[in-house]
């Protein structure tokens, strides 16, 4: 690697102990809930036949058992113990192992921003820098700044390696190949102060880069990014996609906040249009055949609300007030938009993956609906997920899906309506045949409340996660065996991944 300080850490520790306890749970996975399972025997789907782990759980440094269960919430959700601080009475189906990821592993006190690459990398920049792992959680490793920008930046900073202070930041892949990234350290440092750093990880030379980017926003908060598919033509110049990022706390606040990037190093102040503007309207046509293994990968975290269009540009689903969709095009200008057809978007949380197939998903109180549609969104299958009676409230979600792999799975963090918080994810394998999900998992242990937002004292401030190209889920959660958020990893799979 070049243009930078790499750091490689391990954090393997011999669990030997552990390690004939896992090899049980492996021969024996889906058999047992706990002391938990008042289900009939021959009411239990043999769920698991066919399923083998990708790797041996005990050779992490930390892996947990999460309990599996009906995909119906209301059958399996059992009660809380108060005096215990313990679910009881939980109808399961059994248990799988997961690997267990904390703070250090890329994350901060309050979220994680997860990501993963088609060749088989898992990244977080939750925190400060872009931190990954080539070997499925096994070790780690961060890109810090080098002492001086990459010569193509055309605002020259140097910094102090390392010592950028508290940050946050974004990353996804491109369709290209390529990682775009950014990071944004609000607080006085050495380095200085409320700096945004645009990083790039460039495919073809498989090499990090950095620049230093000036901002209009006195506070930037947690950025969203994506890809513009290219070739972009723009008066800002020329590139192979670009890359847009957004400010969570302004653009939320008042529409503002984007930064535009033709490089994924040099970012400008980009505008976004009204919300009731009056534009001319430009038909996109979003029904595709089957795409790239790279469009797995692609999705940006849900809130940017926008998704990269196969054939160009970048689609915002319902972004005017009255539903209507809008698109900028490779040139990098504003379109209100609509399918071949003439037809909205029923979400802002759409995506598409290899397979082609457009998912998205809505949210009306405790209720949430996954939506695909293979010609292009003019017509939907849909599948509901009702908490009611179960949840108070939703207080965090967000889906990812895999063409390669048929699988789509939904990750809700609700207000239980008879105890702290809980993490779930369903999986729906196969959805190209039935929207029906086959489990649901249950992460961690339930049993601590917590609020998004500065000023809380116990912080989960957004949902994460994604899919490995091996069809292994990766999601944040929080519960009361850490004081901030952790993610676990999938290793229980189906074998035909392989």
């Amino acid at each position: 690697m070049s243009s930078g300080s790499l750091t490689s850490f391990s954090r393997l520790t011999g669990r030997g102990v552990l390690i004939s306890l896992i090899v049980f749970t492996q021969l024996f996975a889906g058999c047992f809930g706990g002391g938990e399972d008042n289900t009939p025997a021959a009411a239990i789907p043999d769920w698991d036949k066919g399923f083998a782990y990708i790797d041996d759980p005990a050779t992490l440094d930390l892996a947990s058992d999460y309990d599996v269960a009906s995909p119906d919430l209301s059958l399996s959700v059992g009660d809380w113990d108060a005096s215990s601080e313990q679910w009881i009475n939980r109808s399961l189906w059994g248990n799988a192992s997961w690997g267990v990821f904390d703070k250090t592993y890329g994350g901060n006190c309050c979220e994680h921003y997860l990501a993963a690459t088609e060749w088989g990398w898992l990244m977080n920049f939750g925190g400060e820098y872009p931190t990954w792992s080539e070997d499925r959680g096994h070790t780690w490793q961060d890109y810090k700044p080098s002492l001086l920008t990459d010569i193509a930046c055309r605002t020259p900073k140097p910094t102090i390696t390392g010592q950028e202070g508290l940050g946050e930041g974004s990353i996804v892949q491109t369709t290209t190949g390529d990682i775009i990234s950014m990071g944004w350290f609000p607080y006085p440092s050495s380095s200085g102060g409320d700096q945004f750093y645009a990083f790039l990880w460039d495919g073809d030379s498989e090499s990090w880069s950095w620049c230093y980017n000036r901002l209009t926003e006195p506070f930037y908060d947690r950025s969203w990014q994506v890809e513009i598919v290219g070739p972009i033509s723009s008066n800002i110049g020329s590139g192979d996609w670009g890359s847009l990022v957004i400010s969570n706390f302004w653009h939320q606040s008042s529409n503002r906040g984007g930064q535009i990037s033709v490089d994924g190093l040099n970012y400008y102040y980009f505008e976004f249009p009204d919300k009731d503007a009056n534009l001319d309207v430009e038909t996109v046509d979003l029904k595709f055949d089957n795409l790239t293994a790279a469009w797995d990968f692609t999705k940006p975290h849900k809130e940017m609300r926008a998704f990269p269009v196969p054939s160009g540009g970048l689609y915002f689903p319902s972004f005017f007030d009255d539903g209507g969709d809008a698109w900028l095009d490779t040139s990098l200008n504003w379109w209100r938009a609509e399918t071949a057809e003439g037809n909205s978007l029923p979400s802002e949380y759409c995506a598409f993956d290899s397979s082609a197939a457009l998912h998205c998903v809505t949210k009306e109180g405790v209720i949430l609906t996954h939506q695909v549609s293979w010609d292009g969104g003019e017509t939907w299958d849909n599948q509901t997920y009702n908490l009611t009676g179960v949840a108070d409230s939703i207080e965090e979600w967000e889906f990812h899906s895999n063409g390669e792999h048929d699988l789509f799975v939904l990750n809700v963090r609700y207000q239980s309506a008879v105890g702290p918080d809980i993490d779930v994810a369903w999986h729906v394998r196969d959805y190209s045949e039935s929207l029906e999900p086959d489990t649901l998992t249950y992460l961690g242990q339930g049993n601590l409340d917590s609020t998004s937002g500065a000023g809380n004292d116990i912080r989960f401030d957004f949902a994460s996660m994604g899919i490995m190209a091996d069809g292994g889920a990766f999601i944040a959660y929080h519960d009361a065996t850490d004081p901030d958020p952790l993610f676990g990893l999938e290793m229980l799979l189906p074998e035909k991944y392989n």
